[in-house]
């Protein structure tokens, strides 16, 4: 599992990361997961809108451009909800609550995947 970094922040943003790249791979997504705990989380690709529809938790959302670079987030996206489209994104890593605010990641920050 990759560990994850944001580049423009110096910053461990997971640890274990799972990859969701296949079809069925990213129509599960989180669903029927319970949480994920610290450093955990997933990376849909490709992707460009996410719901929560299902879901059993709060968590958060980085969208994934050229670059790598952050194109949308989501701090705690709640439970029922569906994302804006954003048509330039790569994927998107969906992490614990709390991620993006104690990674302080912002729109245009760059991350790195490191296997």
């Amino acid at each position: 599992m990759p560990a994850v970094w944001n580049k423009t922040r110096n910053s461990m943003v997971g640890t274990g990361i799972r990859v969701a790249d296949t079809f069925f791979s990213r129509l599960r997504g989180l669903l029927f997961t319970k949480s994920l705990g610290p450093g955990e989380g997933l990376w849909i690709s490709p992707c460009t809108s996410i719901h929560s529809f299902a879901m059993r938790f709060v968590f958060d959302a980085l969208f994934l451009g050229p670059g790598m670079k952050v194109v949308g987030r989501y701090e705690r996206f709640r439970r029922n909800r569906i994302s804006r489209v954003y048509w330039n994104a790569r994927g998107v890593l969906e992490l614990p609550a709390g991620t993006i605010e104690r990674t302080g990641t912002e729109v245009g920050d760059e991350i790195q995947f490191e296997t």
